[in-house]
């Protein structure tokens, strides 16, 4: 019998395995997409991403990146925050996943080209489409059919939160920046990753529903500095915000996206995967997988936290114009706020 079945063969769950395995568990990987998988992302990773990555023995290469700055789109105002410990990486979402996919590869872990259908549980083992294995982590993604399988996936209240989507483009300019910008409009915001020597990715964050183009012009100074430079196609994802209620169902878990996301407003998404996913395998090595869902609550608080807050501010229309000028004026506050998530 398997020890460890995991569902998606993205970040979260190939990160899994190597713990897994790493743990001397045996682990076999579900993923019917061959790598490297593309998909919209922010491509930013912070500097506790970056060391999940090294305790994890991956090596990637990408894009120095020291801090982030925040700018107003209207008049250029802006302010900026470093990294007190470390340095992130602006790596293309599709360099990770081939450096994550070659370390799973060179523990010997299979990644089985299949889209699981059914899960079925049972006392001491679960079922996925004939595959038998003592525990089951789906890691497949933000609209996890795992999670909606077993009705864990709660329906937010359109009222309270608008849904966002994320738009995501490559532009083949030289980065004028080793910070990541974040370019805040009344519609929403895009966020300026440095990924190469002539590459920057460009991901716009809305609740508008419209073309890249129309979201773009809401950001004139980033518009003009790209105008004329060579482009790949869109990507999206969305609606952005998936709540679960619960981490942990049986002897299925979750992880990644498939956990529950709130946004990609503060880019979190990478570094509380690599972090859940070395959790997880602990809870279960340990033989407490119920211990997980607290671990999860902890490891996500300052996330939810602070994006939570940000989105609240953000959908007030009084206070999204004051969201820069206010990292300007109180610039130990915005300091401290982006090195508790660094």
């Amino acid at each position: 019998m398997i020890d460890l079945l995991v569902v998606g063969g993205g970040p979260a769950g190939l990160a899994t395995a190597i713990h897994g395995a790493r743990s001397g568990l045996d682990v076999v990987v579900c993923e019917p997409r061959p790598a490297p998988v593309d998909k919209a992302c922010g491509e930013g990773l912070m500097p506790a991403a970056v060391r999940a990555l090294g305790s994890l023995d991956v090596s990637v290469s990408g894009q120095t990146l020291r801090g982030i700055r925040y700018v107003d789109a209207a008049d250029g105002r802006h302010a900026e925050a470093v990294f007190r410990t470390g340095y992130g990486l602006g790596v293309r979402r599709t360099l990770l996943h081939e450096a994550l996919t070659a370390r799973a590869a060179l523990l010997g872990v299979p990644v089985v080209p299949h889209r699981v259908r059914r899960v079925t549980q049972h006392d001491g083992h679960v079922d996925a489409d004939g595959m038998t294995a003592r525990y089951l982590v789906a890691a497949d993604g933000l609209h996890s059919p795992t999670r909606r399988a077993l009705g864990l996936t709660v329906r937010p209240n359109p009222r309270r939160h608008l849904p966002r989507y994320g738009l995501r483009r490559h532009y083949a300019v030289e980065p004028w920046s080793d910070l990541v910008e974040v370019h805040w409009s009344a519609e929403g915001e895009a966020y300026v990753t440095p990924l190469g020597p002539r590459q920057v990715g460009v991901a716009i964050l809305t609740s508008r529903h419209a073309s890249y183009d129309a979201q773009l012009a809401d950001f004139p100074l980033l518009a003009h500095r790209l105008r004329g430079a060579l482009r790949t196609p869109v990507r999206g994802a969305g609606p952005l915000r998936q709540q679960a209620c619960s981490r942990v169902a049986g002897r299925v878990l979750f992880v990644g996206d498939a956990a529950g996301y709130v946004d990609a407003l503060t880019g979190e998404g990478v570094a509380l995967a690599l972090a859940s996913a070395e959790e997880l395998v602990r809870c279960l090595r340990q033989g407490r997988p119920q211990a997980y869902e607290r671990a999860w609550c902890r490891l996500s608080r300052t996330y939810r936290l602070l994006t939570g807050s940000l989105l609240w501010a953000r959908s007030q229309p009084r206070l999204t114009p004051r969201i820069t000028p206010a990292a300007a004026r109180f610039p130990l506050v915005f300091q401290h706020a982006v090195n508790l998530l660094a």
